[in-house]
């Protein structure tokens, strides 16, 4: 624990230059009177290090020393991956394993590529999930992510949405994908390869080592399901009139700057009424007819809610 400390520490004034003791305890999340614990450590180490009082004082590397103990521990590798979701990192356990990844790999690097490396860190942040929704509880993300990483199977206490809702399962992880904030596993089983949302398990207990499937691909699986699960979405069409804002709204190109009689896929008659009720008065159904008549009923309703 301390050996990781001290290297990190070192790296930490080879990147910035100069840094106070309270900067370096804010970083590696200790006291004062531990950084200087740690200097005097690294001096008697024969590192030469120069600390100066005073508002412009601090610690600093002397006469340009730098370390060559930049290389990555497996762990460190895997966050390197991870490097422009912090967010996912700290999910999985490796966000203290990022920030070392960082420091090792802005170290190894020539002054000029360092400094282009801080712009972009300074400048790029992606943020995954969308605006309006909570972020999912995975307290099983952790034990699941370690099986992915370890190859072991594991047996799942699982809900899902159709009876009977809860279910229990033993399945082979073979990865795990983050989209739009939400984790899923991807896991072999009797059944197939299934894809199981991570907050929706229940419980989680690892057993026995497994080897995936020869030629196992799994960003081509991701995007075979999505494919998949896109055109399970959409099973029906309805045929609609769009002004030009309507048109816009739908993703649909305009004929003119009159109305654009469109046909567009739809999953189903109760989920579709709310969105094209979204639309107000940009759109016109005019099949199927059950759809027409839902929507119709209640825009009566609302005129007769708020009519005088």
């Amino acid at each position: 624990m301390r050996a990781g400390r001290l290297v990190t520490l070192l790296l930490l004034l080879q990147n910035r230059g100069r840094m106070t003791a309270q900067q370096l305890a804010e970083e590696l999340e200790v006291s004062v009177r531990t950084v200087y614990r740690d200097v005097e450590a690294l001096g008697a180490a024969g590192v030469p290090l120069y600390g100066a009082a005073g508002h412009a004082g601090g610690y600093r590397l002397v006469g340009g020393y730098r370390t060559r103990l930049t290389g990555l521990t497996a762990e460190e590798a895997q966050a390197a991956f991870l490097a422009a979701l912090p967010g996912a990192a700290d999910d999985l356990g490796l966000g203290g394993a990022l920030a070392t990844a960082r420091l090792k790999l802005r170290a190894a690097l020539p002054a000029e590529l360092r400094e282009h490396a801080g712009r972009i860190q300074e400048r790029f942040l992606l943020d995954a999930p969308g605006w309006y929704g909570d972020a999912d509880r995975t307290p099983h993300l952790a034990a699941v992510a370690a099986a992915v990483w370890e190859r072991r199977a594991v047996l799942l206490r699982y809900r899902r949405w159709r009876a009977p809702e809860e279910i229990e399962r033993r399945v082979e992880p073979y990865g795990l994908v983050l989209k739009a904030g939400r984790w899923y596993v991807v896991a072999g089983g009797a059944t197939g390869v299934r894809t199981y949302r991570v907050d929706q398990i229940l419980g989680v207990r690892t057993l026995e080592e497994f080897t995936p499937p020869d030629g196992f691909d799994l960003a081509a699986y991701w995007t075979g399901y999505l494919a998949g699960f896109r055109a399970r979405l959409h099973t029906g069409e309805a045929l609609v009139r769009l002004t030009p804002e309507g048109a816009r709204r739908l993703g649909v190109t305009p004929a003119g700057e009159g109305w654009t009689e469109a046909r567009v896929p739809i999953e189903s008659v109760d989920h579709t009424h709310g969105e094209f009720l979204r639309l107000g008065a940009e759109i016109e159904v005019l099949a199927p007819a059950e759809l027409r008549d839902r929507i119709a009923a209640t825009v009566r309703a609302l005129a007769a809610r708020y009519g005088s």
